[in-house]
C-alpha cells in the first residue's frame, strides 16, 4: 500500500533512476514525455512539384540533375528515381501486400520506414513501427526543407485509461468537481461512481460496466473540472490505494530525406527522439527494406564483415541466422573477456545492395559508432533480400539490489541518449560501376574528397613491397627466489638481439622492413599507461633505443615503437577508481583473458582496465613530450585504431560516439609531432592518419549465410596506406603457398612476429600465444615467402586494386593499374583464356611497357 504522496514518489523517482540512470537525463526525459503528451499536428498536406506514372499515387517533392525523390503522405513510403538509368528505388517493396511469406507483424514491418525497440519496467523488450503505430494512427507529419523533406513519425496514441480515475474520492472533492460541470458532465460523474454514505466517499463503478463510452464520458468530465494528475496523487495518498497510474507509451523521431548529387542522404536528427522516461529507447532502424530484391530478382547484400563479403539473393539458407555486425567491433565497457570466438571486425560503416546495371552504397555518415549493420535472405521472414543499419539509442545493463534476504536484477541504462545523429547516405551507382568494385571505387573517392584517407601516392615507380615484422622485446614472468615468488622482466629481444635479427634478414634478401617493437618500455609487453615513457633497461635501455635507432636508420628500417593507448595492463601509476571507464552498473570496465575450459573468464590472471576515453589526449600529451627527446619518427599504435570504447561514469558518460571523436583528437596529436603512424586494425575514423595498417581484415568471418568474401576494404585503402594481416607464424594458414596468393589476391606485404629467445621462454606465462615466434626457426621459410611476394607486387608497389572477380571456384583475378595476377587456391591446376596455372600458383598479365 503506498502510505502518502511523499513516499509515492520517491518510489516514482527510485524506479526512473533505477532505468535511466542519472537526474541529468531525467530532465531531458522528463521534457520529452511532456512534448509527447501534446496533440499531434499533422500540418499541411505537401503540394507535389512533380509526378510520375510509374509511381501513381505519390508526390515528387524535390529533384536534381540525376535523381528525383517522391513520397506517399498516407503511408510515409519515398522512392527515388535514378534519371541515370531509370531505376526506381523504393523504401518498401511495392508488392510487399501480396508477400505470402510474411504474417502479422512481419507484413506490417514490410510497409514500415522505422522501427523502434523499446524497454518495459521489467527490461524487456517491445517494438514498434512506423505503419502500425504511425500512420494507421494518421501521425505522419511532412516539412518541406531544402532539397527534400522531413517526415516526423508519431509511435502510439496518449489515451487516457480507466487508471486515470481514482478507484475512491472524497464526497466533498467529488462534488466540488461537479460544480464545475454542467448537466451531461455531472451525469457522466454519476455514472461513473456510486456514493458510500457511510464512508463519505464515491467508488469508481465495476470495471467490466465502466468502458467505452461510459469511460469516455467519465474521463472527459474530470478533464473539464480540471482534474489532473497530481489530484490524483492526491486521492491515491489521500486513501491510500493500491492504484497503478497510467503511463503513455507515445515515441516520437523524424527523419529528414535530401538529395545530394547522385545519392539520398536520410538523417534522423538526435533532437527528434523522444520517448518516455519509463520506456527508454534501446535501438531503431530505418529503412530496413530499401531497395530489398525480390524472390525473382538477382544481385547480392554487400556486408563490411572484414574484408567484406556477399550474400547473394534467395541463396536459400534460411536455416542459419541473419547477419549483424556491430561497426568498430565490441565496446569493451560492456563486454567481460576476450571470447574464443574467432570473428572480424567491421572497418567500414558501409553496406549495399547490388543488382543487374544499378546498386546502392550505403554509407553511415553520422552515428557509425553506434550502429550494427543487419543483412538476411528471402524466405525466413519474408519474401525478400535486403541490408540496412541499426542505432543504438541507448545501451543498458542490469543492476542488483538486495532485499530481506532476496537479490533481484533491475535494467539500468546509460544516462543519455547518444549524442549524434543518426545518418545514411545511399549514393546510387550504375552500369559497369552497380558492382562492388564500384562500389569501393565510389568509397575511395568519397573519403578522399573528406579527407578521410591520406592521398593517393603518385609515385608509383617499382620499389620492394613491404616486410612487416613484430618484434617483442620483453614480458612478465613470475620467478622465485628462495622460494618466494615474484614477478620480472624477461627480456625475449633486446635492441642487441634485434639488430643481429635485422642482419640476417637482409643477408636473405628480405628488404623494405617495417619493424614494430612492442615490450620497450614502463615493464614490458603489458606495460604501465604510457603518460610518461621509461625505457626498460632488461631490453638495453635509453642508450640500446639510441643506438638501435642510429642502425635501423643505417639500415633503411623503419622503426615503429608500439604503445598501448587504451588499456591498463597494470595498476601502476594508474587508479582504476578515478580513472577506468565505467560499465553501466558503474563498476571498471575489466577485460577478462578466456578460459578455454571454462569457457569464460581466466580469474587466476589479474585482468587489465579499460582507460576511459577522456583520458587519452593527456597520456598522448605525456607520451609525446617523452617521445620526442628520442631520435624517432614514427609511432606503433597497438589499439587507438582497433578499439573504440565508452565510459558510463555517472554524470561524465561519454558514449561510443563521443569516444571516436577523442581517439580522433588523439590521431591528429600524433600526426601533429610529424610521426608516421602504423596502428593495428585500421577502423575508417583512423584512417587519414596512418601510413600502415597491420592485422588489417584478410578475410570474412565466414559466417554460413555469406556466399563469398571479397577485398573491398582492400580496394578501399589500396594506394593511399599499406597493410597486412595477421602475422604468418600466428595466423590460422597452414600452407605457405596459400598465405603467398592471399598477399598476392589481397595486396598485401607480408607480416611475421618474432622473439629471438626459444620458445620455451614464454611457457607458463600469460604469453602462451607466443608458442611460434622464435626468428631462427622461421627466417628461411620467411624469405623464401616475401621473395615470392615481392617478386609480383614491388611491380604494382603504392597502386591501387582496380579490378577484382571470381573467376571459378578457388580462382581470383585481382587488377592493379598496370598489370593483373590470377591466382588459383585449388589443388589441381586449371585453364584460362587458354593459360594454365598450376595447383596454389598463379599467373601475372597486362603488364604495362
Amino acid at each position: 500500500m503506498i502510505q502518502t504522496k511523499k513516499v509515492l514518489m520517491i518510489v516514482l523517482v527510485i524506479s526512473a533512476i533505477i532505468i535511466a540512470g542519472c537526474s541529468d537525463s531525467m530532465d531531458e526525459l522528463q521534457l520529452d514525455s511532456a512534448a509527447l503528451t501534446e496533440e499531434f499536428i499533422q500540418g499541411e498536406s505537401l503540394k507535389a512539384s512533380f509526378t510520375d506514372s510509374r509511381v501513381a499515387g505519390m508526390k515528387g517533392i524535390a529533384e536534381n540533375d540525376n535523381l528525383q525523390l517522391l513520397v506517399t503522405e498516407q503511408t510515409g513510403e519515398i522512392a527515388v528515381i535514378d534519371k541515370n538509368n531509370g531505376e526506381i528505388w523504393y523504401s518498401n517493396p511495392p508488392e510487399s501486400d501480396s508477400d505470402a511469406v510474411a504474417l502479422g507483424i512481419n507484413k506490417q514491418l514490410l510497409s514500415s520506414q522505422m522501427k523502434l525497440d523499446y524497454y518495459n519496467m521489467s527490461g524487456q523488450i517491445n517494438s514498434i513501427n512506423s505503419k502500425t503505430d504511425s500512420a494507421d494512427y494518421n501521425q505522419i507529419r511532412f516539412e518541406p526543407i531544402s532539397n527534400g523533406v522531413r517526415v516526423t513519425y508519431r509511435f502510439g496514441k496518449y489515451e487516457k485509461t480507466l487508471n486515470d480515475l481514482p478507484m475512491l474520492i472524497s464526497k466533498s472533492r467529488f462534488e466540488q468537481l461537479a460544480t464545475k460541470l454542467d448537466e451531461t458532465g455531472q451525469r457522466a460523474l454519476q455514472t461513473a461512481y456510486t456514493e458510500d454514505v457511510e464512508k463519505s466517499v464515491y467508488v469508481r463503478g465495476n470495471d467490466q460496466i465502466l468502458q467505452g463510452i461510459r469511460l469516455k464520458r467519465a474521463l472527459q468530465a474530470f478533464e473539464d473540472a480540471g482534474y489532473t494528475e497530481e489530484d490524483l496523487l492526491l486521492d491515491i495518498e489521500e486513501h491510500q490505494l493500491d492504484q497503478p497510474i497510467s503511463e503513455p507509451r507515445v515515441f516520437q523521431a523524424a527523419i529528414e530525406y535530401t538529395l545530394d548529387a547522385n545519392s539520398l542522404v536520410a538523417k534522423i536528427p538526435s533532437s527528434s527522439i523522444q520517448y518516455p522516461e519509463d520506456y527508454p529507447i534501446s535501438q531503431l532502424s530505418i529503412m530496413n527494406y530499401f531497395g530489398a530484391g525480390g524472390v525473382e530478382e538477382e544481385g547480392s547484400l554487400f556486408v563490411p564483415d572484414g574484408s567484406g563479403a556477399l550474400i547473394n539473393f534467395n541463396n536459400g539458407k534460411t536455416q542459419y541466422s541473419a547477419y549483424q555486425q556491430q561497426v568498430y567491433g565490441t565496446d569493451m565497457t560492456l563486454e567481460s573477456y576476450v571470447s574464443a570466438v574467432s570473428e572480424e571486425s567491421v572497418r567500414l560503416p558501409v553496406f549495399g545492395i547490388i543488382r543487374e546495371g544499378s546498386a546502392f552504397l550505403g554509407i553511415i555518415e553520422d552515428g557509425a559508432a553506434a550502429a550494427s549493420i543487419h543483412a538476411d535472405v528471402s524466405g525466413k521472414l519474408n519474401s525478400y533480400n535486403y541490408v540496412y543499419p541499426i542505432f543504438t539509442v541507448l545501451n543498458n545493463g542490469e543492476v542488483t539490489l538486495n532485499a530481506n534476504g532476496k537479490q533481484r536484477s533491475l535494467p539500468k541504462f546509460q544516462e543519455n541518449k547518444m549524442k549524434s545523429d543518426f545518418t545514411i547516405r545511399y549514393a546510387f551507382l550504375d552500369g559497369e560501376e552497380a558492382s562492388y568494385k564500384g562500389m569501393a571505387q565510389y568509397f575511395q573517392k568519397y573519403l578522399l574528397a573528406k579527407n578521410g584517407l591520406p592521398q593517393l601516392v603518385t609515385d608509383t615507380k617499382s620499389e620492394d613491397s613491404p616486410f612487416y615484422l613484430q618484434v617483442v622485446g620483453s614480458i612478465n614472468k613470475e620467478k622465485k627466489f628462495a622460494g618466494i615468488p615474484y614477478e620480472s622482466l624477461e627480456p625475449l629481444t633486446t635492441f642487441e638481439q634485434t639488430k643481429d635479427i635485422i642482419t640476417e634478414m637482409k643477408q636473405r634478401d628480405i628488404n623494405h622492413i617495417k619493424l614494430q617493437y612492442s615490450g620497450w618500455f614502463n615493464n614490458g609487453l603489458n606495460h604501465g599507461i604510457p603518460k610518461s615513457i621509461s625505457i626498460d633497461k632488461e631490453v638495453g635501455g635509453k642508450k640500446g633505443f639510441r643506438d638501435f635507432t642510429a642502425f635501423a636508420q643505417e639500415q633503411e628500417i623503419s622503426f615503429y615503437p608500439d604503445v598501448a593507448l587504451l588499456t591498463a595492463y597494470t595498476d601502476d601509476h594508474f587508479n582504476t577508481s578515478k580513472d577506468a571507464a565505467r560499465t553501466i552498473k558503474g563498476v571498471p570496465a575489466r577485460i577478462f583473458a578466456y578460459d578455454m575450459g571454462l569457457d569464460g573468464r581466466d580469474r587466476s590472471r589479474i585482468p587489465s582496465h579499460v582507460i576511459s576515453p577522456r583520458l587519452v589526449n593527456s597520456y598522448v600529451d605525456g607520451m609525446l613530450n617523452d617521445l620526442l627527446d628520442l631520435p624517432i619518427q614514427s609511432i606503433s599504435l597497438r589499439d587507438l585504431a582497433d578499439q573504440l570504447n565508452s565510459d558510463y561514469r555517472k554524470n561524465k558518460q561519454i558514449d561510443r560516439t563521443e569516444s571516436e571523436e577523442f581517439s580522433i583528437n588523439a590521431l591528429n596529436q600524433i600526426g601533429e609531432a610529424s610521426l608516421s603512424v602504423i596502428a593495428n586494425g585500421g577502423n575508417s575514423y583512423a584512417l587519414p592518419f596512418l601510413t600502415d595498417i597491420t592485422n588489417a581484415p584478410m578475410t570474412s568471418s565466414k559466417f554460413k549465410i555469406a556466399d563469398e568474401e571479397i577485398p573491398f576494404y582492400q580496394m578501399v585503402v589500396r594506394g593511399s596506406i599499406n597493410y597486412t594481416g595477421a602475422p604468418y607464424n600466428l595466423s590460422t594458414f597452414t600452407s605457405m603457398e596459400q598465405y603467398i596468393l592471399k598477399c598476392l589476391e589481397y595486396g598485401s606485404g607480408v607480416y611475421f612476429e618474432w622473439i629471438y629467445e626459444p620458445n620455451h621462454t614464454v611457457k607458463d606465462t600469460d604469453y602462451n600465444n607466443l608458442y611460434a615466434v622464435n626468428y631462427e626457426l622461421w627466417i628461411d621459410q620467411a624469405s623464401e615467402i616475401y621473395n615470392n611476394v615481392n617478386e609480383v607486387l614491388r611491380k604494382v608497389q603504392n597502386e591501387r586494386i582496380i579490378g577484382h572477380e571470381k573467376l571459378t571456384e578457388g580462382v581470383y583475378k585481382t587488377v592493379y593499374e598496370s598489370m593483373y595476377v590470377i591466382v588459383n587456391y585449388n589443388h589441381s591446376q586449371v585453364t584460362i583464356d587458354g593459360r594454365t596455372i598450376d595447383a596454389e600458383s598463379y599467373i601475372t598479365g597486362g603488364e604495362q611497357s
